[in-house]
């Protein structure tokens, strides 16, 4: 069986690893206008980001040590927002550009190393799966095939008996046509008993 065959256009293969890049800049991006919008040395700006900066890191903190393992999707969640809250306040207090590309950077880092763990499991389940249907596609081709064998059987079996009851008849009939036919010595042979045939007076 012949699997149809989806070729992704390149922008959607780039985009998932685009992603981390482009999120991180965007808030480096972000911080700078707000800096240029009087954010610079604002004591009660920098005290609000870090105040959501923490209060995502404890929320992360919350759902990483929740019950049977916590919810990992939301804890990382929380510390990606936390760590974006952090970068938007240092790009938007800080008085340069040296400390804001310094922190942008460490965050890309890790966000690349965050969506790489991702990226593995969800190749292996990807594989898992790809793997899983191959072998279901195999195992359903196999019954196929023996279930057409054994169709096929019976029905040889079927054409040789009818091909054999049809020799049969047609030997009786022809010995039946036979002088000095007894049907009697066939029944005595085994064979089931021919009908005589009745006169009509």
């Amino acid at each position: 069986m012949n699997e149809p065959l989806i070729q992704r256009h390149w922008v959607a293969l780039a985009a998932p690893k685009a992603a981390p890049a482009v999120a991180t800049a965007t808030v480096l991006i972000l911080g700078r206008i707000w800096n240029a919008n009087g954010a610079e040395h604002s004591i009660g700006n920098a005290a609000l980001m870090v105040v959501l900066a923490a209060g995502a890191a404890t929320a992360g903190a919350f759902a990483a040590a929740g019950r049977g393992g916590g919810d990992g999707v939301l804890a990382g969640t929380a510390f990606a927002t936390s760590g974006g809250l952090a970068l938007a306040g240092v790009a938007g207090y800080a008085d340069g550009l040296p400390l804001p590309l310094l922190l942008w950077a460490v965050a890309t880092a890790a966000a690349y190393g965050l969506a790489a763990r991702y990226w593995r499991t969800d190749r292996r389940d990807t594989v898992a799966y790809e793997r899983q249907s191959k072998v279901r596609r195999e195992e359903h081709g196999h019954v196929e095939r023996v279930e057409a064998l054994r169709a096929g059987a019976q029905i040889e079996v079927a054409r040789s008996g009818a091909a054999y009851a049809e020799q049969l008849a047609t030997a009786l009939i022809t010995r039946a046509a036979l002088p000095g036919f007894n049907p009697q010595t066939l029944t005595d042979a085994g064979l089931p008993e021919l009908p005589t045939p009745t006169e009509h007076h």
